[in-house]
């Protein structure tokens, strides 16, 4: 059989995407900014304090004193793979990090990770925005094709949120990582830039104010604006 007769993918731009730069995200129940450690550190704290259980799934954390805490965002802000954000309220206080990580500008891959939102942030219409946010970016500035994200099989809070979002479950990756010293199977996930456009009519949707009562209750779910397909692959 010549290699001609043999199947292959549809052709591909190869122009690579861009990385992700210090932007600011602003959308309306706040924003995403890139870290500062002199600016977030003590918002993050004292979000962040006496909630060790949001480091459950981390490869750090938690920590038992502001100093090393401070040291830790200090590193990470310094770092261009993963690229650490903070999730802001309107008043610009920080009240969650995220990063932009896994980063292959040449495959236009990216991942979404790193994320630990406060119980200030978690359920509120702040955490589902700043994924809009940065998928947006991802998506329509930065010019990436394919958008995963990956969790421990065990996190079952963070594999609903990755169907609640809009991405497909695609498998687990056994013995994937060692996390302080346990095993961890790795749930992945991922939206395409081919997906993108009905996601981001789905989030701007459910996002929208008429979506919402007079205490705040959404009328309908972003579960249900993404579909049930998405939950049964899972």
């Amino acid at each position: 059989m010549s290699a001609a007769t043999h199947p292959v993918g549809p052709p591909v731009d190869l122009t690579p995407a861009e990385l992700p730069g210090p932007v600011m995200l602003a959308g309306r129940s706040g924003s995403v900014a890139r870290l500062s450690a002199a600016r977030d550190t003590s918002d993050l704290w004292q979000a962040l304090l006496g909630h060790d259980e949001v480091w459950t799934y981390m490869s750090y954390g938690p920590f038992a004193e502001e100093r090393s805490f401070a040291a830790c965002l200090a590193e990470r802000e310094a770092l261009k793979d993963p690229y650490s954000y903070s999730v802001r309220d309107n008043d610009g206080h920080a009240l969650g990090l995220v990063t932009l990580m896994a980063i292959r500008p040449a495959m236009r891959v990216v991942e979404v990770g790193n994320i630990v939102y406060s119980p200030a942030l978690q359920r509120t219409p702040l955490a589902t925005e700043t994924q809009y946010l940065l998928a947006r970016y991802v998506f329509e500035t930065l010019g990436y094709r394919r958008y995963e994200w990956k969790c421990d099989s065990l996190n079952a809070p963070s594999r609903r949120a990755a169907l609640r979002y809009g991405f497909l479950f695609e498998g687990i990756f056994r013995q994937h990582m060692i996390v302080k010293a346990r095993n961890r199977d790795t749930a992945y996930f991922s939206m395409l830039d081919s997906e993108w456009p009905v996601r981001k009519r789905n989030f701007q949707r459910w996002l929208a104010p008429d979506n919402f009562d007079r205490e705040g209750r959404q009328k309908l779910s972003l579960a249900a604006l993404n579909g049930a397909e998405s939950a049964r692959r899972a």
